[in-house]
Formats: structure tokens, sequence, C-alpha cells
């Protein structure tokens, strides 16, 4: 087991943790939360010796093997395979001892190491790996490609294959999600589900966490405190605690007040100055209890866009790529769709199927290569980039962006409103000017946020919105985006933000997009059947390589979806709606009626409101119309009611037909 005791850990002047206490039993899956900056990184320093504590111990059993994901950037040409393999600690060292006993000639130390080996898993390393790669995105000849080659975001991904890799009893794992798409996220969530060691997990992602997590360890103001459950149900007992943390405080409170004014009181007199000493004494004894703040330390919202043109954008066989050396590079053609007022609009797809690619051409960061896109009169975008710094200017200070802002969307701003402004987005003081390029992931994106809500957008486009924040702004971002009153499509793995904020998917897969006929959990079943068709060819490799050692094997990366039906699926469909209809249509026809009732209640209400609101009306009539307005809120009620009956009706009857 792992256990913390009485630990003191300061970073600089910063305490990080203090007097913090508590035990991980084995095989725990441990998901780690707090504000950014709180330390939780630190802790996981503190757990593999990169930091050593200023006081108290930390017990780790010495034969536990512990993983995690490096943070450098890792220079190197060897084949991307080869690198993940190194991550196996065993096998390396199995590879050495058989190496150091052929260069010995010691026929004994070899026949050990060959035994090491096949404990390791020798025979079968290399698909093991390559299925790592394939289930993190890597696809095709990718997998035996120089690290080199493969941008920031996938050298992190190789270095997290890389950790899990390694045979390791505890891992720990830092914001394993930020450099993946859903797909991998799915996947890398099954992944860690079958692990069988300890896991401590640091996230943002809250369906990720309790997905995986069966244990919560809050860091907060240099405390742990341990939660049985995972994220959801820590939220649920931490509320719980704040209730009654909050109701201790006020009473000690009370009581303090009570010591202090007979302290006041008497501490003068020569009579009491022995028991108002007491109760000097017993103040300073008494633990102060820190008040409880329950709600939300930050907040915004979008304003009220200036206009809502509908439609807001048409495409008409738009082609969007990007421009290279050798010409122009199509990866999605033919988009014909619409985008209407008040949509909420989820990009679903595979990394590099080319979702960013169509939100930079409708942001007009790139230009269509071909086709045509129709903008509504007075359309105004706001962009949210993968890449903050796509919009940022790293030697500027959040004012000075805000200022050039302004200028062409509101000149008349002054430099205090605009001051005032970035205060709700948390940059106050001196981090006004502060140069961008040496703020924190969650502080660049909050600046973006404010950037976008000073433009007041009719239509956001969000890609990767929530890579660097933490719990408590994605959830103030999803509030925001759910009073918003334009359109909204968002490219996000962020599953719970998806769910809260979108009502309809696009899929951008083999090179087109159209409409995604499900909801996330449909696509995410999907996802993880291609999860398991990717095992099952790593086995079906595997055995190859037991045969054929010296063969390269790759294991092929499963096909994308089909977005189209066959025929016999689009009629079979079609008469499983039509049957559906006929069952839930005198279902729907009473709904209609009572829709109707409810109008004419409404306006019935409204008019007797209007009369009482004039003045105008005798004693007797007042009498009349409040017994209607009491009669009318009855109706109204068990109308509702009864409405609400039948859609529970009709809502089972579709999820039987599903």
């Amino acid at each position: 087991m792992i256990t913390l005791r009485n630990i003191t850990l300061r970073r600089g002047t910063k305490v990080v943790l203090d007097d913090a206490s508590v035990t991980l039993q084995p095989g725990e899956k441990v998901g780690l939360v707090g504000r950014n900056g709180a330390g939780k990184s630190s802790l996981f320093a503190l757990l593999t010796d990169r930091l050593q504590s200023d006081k108290g111990e930390v017990e780790i059993p010495r034969q536990w093997a512990v993983g995690e994901v490096a943070q450098n950037m890792p220079e190197t040409d060897m084949p991307a395979t080869d690198f993940v393999l190194e991550g196996d600690t065993r096998l390396m060292a199995a590879r050495k001892a058989l190496e150091e006993a052929e260069a010995a000639e010691d026929g004994h130390a070899m026949a050990d190491a060959h035994g090491l080996l096949m404990d390791a898993g020798a025979f079968d390393a290399k698909p093991r790996a390559q299925a790592l790669l394939m289930g993190l995105g890597f696809k095709g000849a990718q997998v035996d490609a120089p690290v080199n080659s493969f941008s920031g975001g996938w050298r992190m991904r190789l270095q997290l294959a890389r950790a899990l890799m390694c045979p390791a009893e505890l891992m720990l794992l830092d914001e394993p999600t930020n450099h993946l798409d859903l797909d991998a996220l799915v996947w890398l969530e099954a992944w860690l589900q079958r692990y069988e060691g300890t896991l401590i997990i640091i996230s943002h992602d809250r369906e990720f966490l309790d997905a995986i997590t069966k244990v919560t360890l809050h860091l907060d103001d240099a405390k742990l405190m341990r939660y049985g459950g995972n994220y959801t149900a820590f939220e649920a007992m931490r509320a719980e605690r704040m209730v009654l943390q909050q109701a201790a405080f006020e009473k000690q409170q009370d009581r303090m007040a009570h010591l202090q004014k007979f302290i006041d009181r008497f501490k003068a007199k020569a009579s009491k100055a022995k028991q108002a000493q007491s109760r000097v004494k017993a103040l300073e004894r008494m633990e102060r209890l820190a008040p409880v703040l329950t709600a939300s330390d930050f907040s915004f919202e979008f304003r009220e866009p200036v206009s809502l043109p509908n439609p807001m954008l048409m495409f008409d066989e738009v082609a969007c790529g990007y421009d290279t050396d050798e010409g122009e590079k199509i990866i999605v053609r033919g988009i014909d769709r619409s985008v209407l007022a008040g949509q909420r609009i989820g990009i679903l797809g595979a990394n590099g199927q080319g979702k960013s690619t169509v939100v930079k051409t409708v942001a007009r960061m790139q230009r269509a290569m071909g086709g045509k896109i129709t903008e509504g009169k007075g359309l105004s975008i706001g962009y949210f980039a993968q890449q903050e710094m796509d919009v940022l200017r790293p030697d500027e200070g959040p004012l000075m962006h805000m200022v050039r802002l302004a200028k062409e969307v509101s000149p008349s701003a002054r430099e205090q409103e605009l001051r005032d402004f970035l205060g709700q987005f948390r940059f106050v003081g001196d981090m006004v000017n502060q140069a961008v390029g040496s703020l924190s992931g969650g502080e660049k994106a909050r600046l973006v946020l404010a950037m976008l809500v000073w433009q007041r957008p009719n239509l956001l486009l969000l890609d990767e919105p929530t890579n660097h924040l933490d719990l408590q702004t994605r959830e103030a971002l999803s509030m925001a985006l759910n009073e918003f009153e334009g359109t909204v499509m968002l490219v996000s793995h962020d599953r719970a933000l998806l769910r809260e904020v979108c009502d309809e998917f696009w899929l951008v897969t083999k090179g087109g997009v159209g409409p995604f006929d499900g909801d996330l959990d449909d696509y995410q079943k999907w996802l993880l059947d291609q999860s398991k068709e990717a095992a099952k060819l790593a086995k079906e490799a595997a055995k190859k390589a037991a045969s054929a050692p010296a063969a390269p094997v790759v294991v092929a990366a499963p096909p994308p979806p089909a977005p189209i039906a066959s025929r016999e699926d689009r009629k079979a469909s079609g008469q499983a709606r039509q049957k559906l209809a006929e069952q839930t249509r005198p279902l729907r026809k009473e709904m209609e009626g009572i829709d109707a009732k409810l109008n004419k209640l409404a306006d019935e209400r409204t008019a007797l409101e209007a009369q009482l609101a004039s003045g105008s009306a005798t004693p007797t009539q007042i009498a009349d119309v409040g017994k209607r307005l009491k009669a009318i809120h009855d109706e109204l009620e068990a109308a509702e009611l009864r409405w609400l009956e039948l859609s529970g009706q009709v809502d089972a009857m579709h999820a039987a037909a599903a």
C-alpha cells in the first residue's frame, strides 16, 4: 500500500502540503483533483522521489515499478514502436542480461536471460506496443516512423504509450487526455479500466474520472482529503461536508463572539481579570475554521448577439484543406450542409480526419479549396483555436489584446472598462500587462474566452476549448454556452461538455462530413467496438510473431465508420420508424391537444392579470378573477402533469425500439 504520514511539502515559499496523511490500498484507482496550482503535480514528484518532503514519511513498497508519462519532448530518430518498447523495463532488463551473457559467452547466464525474456513476453512485445499506438490514434506505417517526424502533440502520445507499456504496479498519469481526441480517449479509458495495478490520475475530464476511478483525493488548502467514490460521488459528499462545515463555522463564530464579549467587558476589572485571562487563552486555543464558500469562484456569460441571421452558413460542395509546397492538400470535400440560428453542433471524428480544418475554414483562418460558403447577413464569428497562440501574441499582455480588440469592435471603450472586464476573468493588477507567452495554459484559455465574450458573436467556433481548463472553469463554460442565444459548433474530447451543450452531431470521416445518426453513447459504443477489433488483430499478429519472430508485424488500423447505411438497412430502419410512428400517434395527438389547451389557458391568465393590473375592476370582479386564476392554475398543473406522463411513455417506446 501507499502511505503518506504527516507530510509537509514546500515549493519555494508556498506550502503545497501541510501535515497531510492518506493511505491508498493496492489496486485502487484514484482520481487526484484540486484547483490549478494546488500542488497535484508536486505530489506526483514526491511519490517518484523527484521531490523530498520537508517533514513526514512516504511509504511505497520497494519492489513496485512506477510508470508515468515523461513530460519532456522526445528527440530521437528511433522508430515509434522501438521507442514505446523501451517503456517495458522488464523486457529491456532481460535484453540487456542476454547481451551481457552473450558477450561473456556464459551459457548458464544466456539460458537465464532467455527465461527472463519469456517471462517479459518478448515474443509478442512488438505487437503489444503497436496495439497501444493504434489505440492512441497512430495509423499504418506511422507505427515505425521516426519519433522526430511527429508533431509535439503526437510525441506526447508516444510518451503516453511508452508509459502504458511499462509493467508497473503503480501508474501515475498527469492529464493523460490533453493531447487525445475522443476516439483515443475512449480507447484509453477502456485500457485503464482493465489495468490491475494502483492508478492515480490527475484529470479535468469528469466523465473520464467517473468511468475509471473508485477513490477521489481532493487537494485543497494544502490538505489531502480522501473520498470513497468517483468524481460525481466526491462532488455530492463534498457538498454535504461543506454544509456541515459551514454550520460548524457559524456555531464557532457565535462561541468566539461570546468569549470576546466577556473579555472586552471584564479584562479591566481586577475581580474578573483571572476569568478574562482564561478566556483569552481559550480563544487562542480554539481552532479557527476557515469560512466555506459554496458559490463558484468563476462564472461568465456570453453577451446577447446583435443579430441572429438564419441560416448563418450554407456550404455548397465545399472542400477544405491547406496549401503545401507541392500544392493544395484537400482533407475534406463535398460539404453540402447548412448551419441555422440556435443550433448546437458537436463535430465528431478520428484525429486527422479534418475536424479542425473544417473549423478553421469556417473561421476564415484558411481559404476554402473548392465550392462556396455563403454567410448570413450580419454573421459575427467567435473562434477559439485549439492552439491558443494562433489568436494571441506572445509578447503582449491581456490588456493590450483587449485594447486592440476594442478598437475593432467598440472604439469608445475606456481602459478602465477593459481592466474591469479582464478582472471578471481573473486578470487583476499587474497581471493585465504580463506577456501572454509567460501565462499558463489555463490563463491563455481564459483570455481567449474573454476576447470571445467582448466580440458579442452570433456563431461560436470552439476547437478543443477545455484542454487547459480546470473543472470549475469547464463547468462555467458549459453554463455560459447553454445560455448563449447564438449558434455553437464544438470540437471537443470532453464528453460532459458535448453532452451538456450539443443536441446534434456531425461526423467527419473518409474525406466527407455528414450527420451522425445517434447520440454520444452510440458513438462511444462504436469506438469501443473498433478497439475490440484492434485487440483481436493484435492477438492474431502476436501468433504470427511467435511463428516468425524475425518478420516485421504491423497491426492494421480499424476502418473508419461508414456514414451511409446500405439500402437494406435504410429500408428496415424506415419500416421500424413507420411502425413506431403509428404506435405513438395516439399519444402524440393527445399531447398536441394538451399543448393547445396550455396555450389557451396561458392566454386567458395573461388577460385576467392585465385586467387586475389596470385597476378598473370592481371588488366583485376582482373576486371572480381571483377564483378563475386559481382554477386556471389547477388546470395548468393537471395538464402539464398529463403531458409529462405521455412524453415519458413516448420516450420509453422509442428506447424500447432502439
